[in-house]
């Protein structure tokens, strides 16, 4: 059954039995994957693969996931063996046509980036499993959407209980709560943010007890940076430009700066936080320049810190076709970085 409102239309049981009927399931995400997105995935596969296994030395896995877009520097070291298709821009889309697609962490079609067309024909064997505020409801017959989530993980870890019949996350194996912690972590900032609940503590705890070793992978997220990045970092704060009476702070990277760096797209994660820093900025925002077969569009990165002052940078976001959370969004605007700027400031005031 569909519905036109984003809203949730099926329950992870309901979900659960259908990837256990699906031969095959290609699981995706949203383009330019963060650790929600490749954890969500990651912990997805390796579930099925254990819901399916077959002797004790030989898994059948029918699940695989696809990611698009630069993907994070930390990647290789937490993907192990899981079935999983990183496509570079040069490389086409898997000639597949599966009995179940699960999309993860998004439910948006520009967020699927060139995914889109080879989802738009499976609609009616498609599902998504999403925490995010907005989404289309064009994408998927069937969908789970908890705005109330810290992060998709928070769903795909109760998925996974389903799928292994197990009564709690800590019961899980430590190759699928590791990615489940990963997301958890790095949507809530490592447990700082304003989503972090009693909810999220208590899966942290119970993915703890499964073995994930939290200093180790918070080592191998947060502390493999290039030379290459503090140099974009340091190009980045030399831009920062205050509006609105000071409350909103905004960077600004041009294409000419990952050349001159050496930087790389990836390389911008955190870089919108650091002006939260400052007390009276209420709203920060990164604007990068980017080029595309279609022209110049700059992509925009919000973040607003909480209290009862609270900008939503979601709705600021959805003026221009983005989305997010209330204190997380973004948007593409096709225009060049100047006049996004302007469009941005105008949106907030």
């Amino acid at each position: 059954m569909t519905t036109d409102t984003w809203e949730t239309n099926a329950t992870l049981a309901e979900v659960a039995n259908r990837i256990a009927r699906a031969s095959s399931i290609v699981v995706l995400t949203h383009v330019k994957p963060d650790g929600d997105a490749v954890g969500s995935s990651l912990a997805l596969v390796r579930a099925i693969a254990q819901s399916r296994r077959t002797t004790p030395s030989g898994v059948a896995c029918p699940a695989e996931a696809w990611f698009t877009g630069p993907m994070p520097m930390w990647f290789g070291s937490i993907h192990r063996d899981t079935k999983a298709r990183p496509l570079g821009p040069d490389q086409s889309i898997p000639p597949l046509d599966p009995d179940l697609v699960v999309i993860v962490d998004t439910g948006s079609w520009s967020q699927l980036d060139r995914f889109a067309d080879w989802v738009k024909p499976k609609q009616e064997k498609t599902i998504v499993i999403d925490h995010h505020r907005q989404g289309d409801p064009d994408v998927s017959a069937l969908r789970v959407v908890d705005t109330s989530a810290a992060s998709a993980t928070e769903l795909i870890a109760e998925l996974a209980c389903l799928l292994l019949k197990c009564a709690s996350p800590a019961e899980l194996d430590e190759s699928i709560a590791e990615p489940l912690y990963m997301g958890l972590a790095t949507d809530t900032g490592w447990f700082k943010h304003s989503n972090v609940t009693p909810r999220v503590f208590r899966l942290a705890a119970d993915l703890l007890e499964a073995g994930v070793k939290h200093e180790e992978l918070f080592l191998n997220i947060e502390s493999r940076d290039r030379p290459a990045r503090l140099r974009l970092m340091a190009r980045s704060l030399s831009t920062i430009d205050f509006a609105l009476g000071g409350t909103v702070a905004i960077q600004c990277l041009q294409q000419s700066d990952f050349e001159e760096t050496g930087a790389a797209p990836q390389d911008i994660g955190g870089f919108v936080d650091l002006a939260r820093s400052i007390e009276q900025v209420r709203v920060s925002v990164l604007l990068t320049e980017m080029h595309t077969p279609d022209g110049m569009l700059t992509k925009v990165s919000m973040r607003s810190k909480g209290g009862p002052n609270m900008v939503d940078v979601n709705i600021v976001a959805n003026t221009f076709g983005g989305g997010g959370h209330a204190q997380a969004a973004g948007a593409r605007i096709a225009l060049p970085i100047a006049e996004a700027k302007a469009k941005i400031i105008e949106a907030l005031q």
